[in-house]
């Protein structure tokens, strides 16, 4: 039974064993919830079990692949409220994927919590290195230990049966037994260890791919090198270096030692690199930073959070400083702060006028200071929305150059008034305030502006007035030092295209919301986009969400907007767009908008796809083939079985926005076959954004949702592909997967008759 229960990857250590035996630690909610509970790393080393130490019973469980990462001391806020109560060696915090809670946690004595500390590190490192057949082997143990119910390490048919149900199989009872037999090798009417492998191998036969490896292979036995080149040119259109390609394949996924000494690929290697991230529907290329960094900011779409100190709604929600965290975590570059005066002269971050929670405006900034950097070296924008007094406002900006030092940039980068905005690249580990500031740029580079500003020879006399009017008025409620932090992101109102054309500077940035976005959008799309080649935007969701929720990125994209601003503690399609539109480019939180969206005399606009110079529209067929391992969706009646579609969206310029989806499978969210092609035409591929979603039908209620991915059509790989979905999260299901067909045929050349 060892082969099912523990990973073969890892060395049991006595920190684990210790683990195994068990711990009594103290789980914190507040400064007044702290109860004692029993904590045990299970014999398959990848699953904490905890109890309450008074009922005994099994409160919870979790698996070491949903860890994100294990923080010591007092890094939460909860821990911190406890500080003196506590010393940081005793205390730690578990940190999952997504959008779930932390645990907090603090263990009876130092040595015990770095016990803990040390082991989660080492089994997180396993599981996150793991390969696909290692994910798939975790998987099956998963289910093992959840269906042997008297955990005596072997299944009857009867928990197979049920281990069947709880993975979403509805299989006839005849052929469950013919599987179940045919394993049991020992005929002992169990299944264990090595028997269980098999009967799970039966179970996962891959017909669709089967038949694919035979096309290619003359033997149907193996692939030899030159039948896997020719698949890879054939179907997969991989163009360049096909053969070196095909022999690391070979090395990096065949499982039997003599077949890569042949260099040859068996019918298990060709699933292994079908469902590896060579042969994801992502381009890996695409994974690691590929795009120019060199260009102006404005030049790039910039992943962008609004109320980032919210982690729930935006009337009664927690505010806490581990929405930067996560935020800062998941690549994002934009962060906004509202700041209110708060007691004994220090400023507080909270929702105004709300009964959300509140946090010191030092401890944000010491997050950020920290955080930063940690997911992308590219530069972070600090949005301030700044209600503060002008003695707070002070204190704003020493903590600001107290705490960020030399992140914080404090002057132009080579100490000239800027003709365009600099490059991410030139920007690299800069801190960037966005906020208002008292005159122009100008007049902070030739020192602080104690006069009103002059104003030019080509200012017209009213425009001379007005702006000599608003610097008064700004003097008069922004505290100098406050303005002094502001260079690239000067807030200005927005007064239409044509004043900010003969008037505006790129160092300043108008914020919108987006109702006033959509309306310059349908008015005026060609002049926004021309706008947005040269000025940044940022885009802000409508007061009256109060849930939180999101308006659709996309739209906002389409006209070149670059901060476009959503609520990250919400998931849905809208995060979904945004992750997938940000999951390229080393998810650095920078992606290049499009030649045609960087020339500020551009002719494109997003109401008329034939002002984008080039051919005509491209043509996207998916075939969808199969599913594989869906997950169950949540709160469904116990032993419910999925009954699973597939809906394909294209998310992008008006004329491209389309949905199509295949027919529902009954009962079976386990290896579903549907054999459907989809079929869109695309005219601004450039802008297009793919989403796959996988639902549970349901004929009298709304279809549940079972996972999806997105992606942008830039990053798409033809040929036969797998997609792993992500759960509603954002975070990975594995060995969840579609598998389908990619064809992109461009239209034919001038060339070409």
């Amino acid at each position: 039974m060892a082969l099912l229960l523990c990973n073969a990857r890892i060395q049991l250590t006595d920190t684990l064993e210790q683990m195994q035996q068990g711990t009594l630690m103290r789980k914190v909610k507040s400064k007044s919830w702290k109860k004692q509970r029993f904590f045990k790393l299970q014999d398959d080393c990848m699953t904490i079990w905890y109890q309450s130490k008074r009922t005994g019973k099994t409160e919870s469980a979790f698996s070491i692949s949903d860890v994100e990462t294990v923080r010591e001391g007092h890094q939460s806020e909860v821990l911190q409220s406890l500080a003196e109560e506590f010393p940081p060696e005793r205390c730690f915090t578990i940190v999952f994927y997504g959008r779930r809670g932390n645990l907090d946690l603090i263990a009876g004595s130092a040595e015990e919590a770095q016990c803990w500390v040390q082991g989660l590190r080492q089994l997180i490192e396993v599981a996150t290195t793991m390969d696909q057949r290692e994910k798939i082997d975790q998987w099956i143990r998963d289910w093992f230990q959840k269906a042997d119910k008297n955990k005596d390490g072997r299944m009857n048919f009867k928990e197979v049966q049920r281990l069947l149900k709880m993975m979403n199989v509805d299989m006839n009872e005849d052929h469950a037994l013919r599987l179940f037999q045919d394993a049991d090798k020992s005929e002992s009417g169990t299944l264990e260890g090595e028997e269980f492998v098999l009967f799970y191998k039966a179970l996962t036969q891959r017909e669709e791919v089967l038949s694919l490896f035979q096309e290619f292979s003359e033997d149907g036995k193996k692939l030899t090198l030159l039948e896997l080149v020719d698949f890879l040119r054939q179907e997969q259109l991989e163009d360049e270096g096909t053969e070196e390609m095909a022999m690391e394949l070979i090395d990096k996924y065949e499982p039997s030692e003599t077949a890569r000494a042949r260099h040859v690929l068996s019918a298990d290697g060709f699933l292994m690199y079908l469902c590896s991230p060579e042969g994801s529907i992502f381009n890996p290329q695409h994974r690691a930073l590929w795009q120019d960094m060199n260009q102006p900011l404005c030049h790039y779409f910039i992943s962008s959070s609004h109320n980032t100190y919210l982690i729930e709604d935006q009337l009664r929600g927690q505010s806490s400083i581990e929405g930067y965290i996560r935020a800062l975590k998941r690549g994002c570059r934009c962060l906004e702060v509202d700041c209110w005066d708060g007691p004994n002269g220090e400023p507080m971050v909270y929702h105004g006028h709300t009964f959300t929670s509140k946090i010191p405006f030092r401890e944000v900034v010491s997050t950020l200071g920290k955080y930063a950097f940690k997911a992308s070296d590219y530069p972070v924008i600090l949005s301030l929305e700044n209600h503060c007094s002008m003695e707070q406002q002070e204190v704003l900006a020493q903590q600001l150059k107290d705490i960020l030092g030399e992140q914080l940039l404090t002057t132009t980068i080579d100490g000239h008034v800027p003709s365009h905005l600099p490059s991410p690249e030139e920007l690299k580990h800069k801190i960037l305030l966005k906020g208002k500031k008292i005159g122009r740029l100008e007049d902070t580079l030739d020192g602080p502006g104690d006069e009103v500003p002059d104003v030019s020879d080509d200012d017209n006399g009213a425009e001379a007035e007005e702006e000599r009017r608003r610097a008064k008025k700004d003097k008069e409620t922004l505290a100098q030092a406050l303005s002094d932090c502001v260079i690239y992101c000067k807030n200005v109102s927005f007064r239409g295209f044509q004043e900010a054309r003969s008037h505006s500077r790129p160092s300043e940035i108008s914020s919108l919301s987006e109702a006033k976005a959509r309306k310059l959008i349908r008015d005026a799309g060609n002049e926004f986009v021309r706008h947005n080649a040269w000025q940044l935007t940022r885009i802000y969701p409508s007061g009256m969400r109060t849930d939180s929720s999101n308006y659709s990125p996309q739209e906002m994209w389409n006209a070149g907007c670059q901060i476009v601003a959503l609520n990250f503690q919400t998931a849905g399609t809208e995060m979904d767009l945004c992750d997938g539109l940000f999951s390229q480019n080393g998810c650095c939180g920078y992606v290049l908008k499009p030649p045609f969206m960087r020339d500020e005399e551009t002719l494109f606009n997003p109401s008329d796809p034939s002002s984008r110079e080039g051919p005509g529209p491209i043509t996207l067929t998916i075939q969808v083939i199969s599913g594989q391992q869906l997950p169950k969706v949540a709160n469904s009646k116990d032993g419910a079985i999925i009954d699973p579609l597939v809906r394909v969206e294209i998310h992008g310029v008006p004329a491209d926005q389309a949905h199509q989806e295949t027919k529902y499978i009954e009962n079976n969210g386990f290896n579903p076959r549907w054999d459907e092609t989809l079929q869109f035409q695309l005219h601004v591929p450039e802008l297009a954004l793919v989403r796959f979603v996988v639902e549970d039908y349901d004929k009298t209620s709304r279809n549940d949702f079972v996972g999806q991915f997105t992606l942008a059509f830039a990053n798409i790989k033809p040929g036969y592909r797998h997609i792993h979905l992500l759960s509603k999260d954002g975070t990975s299901i594995p060995p969840s997967s579609l598998f389908v067909h990619i064809r992109i045929t461009e239209p034919p050349g001038p060339e070409q008759d």
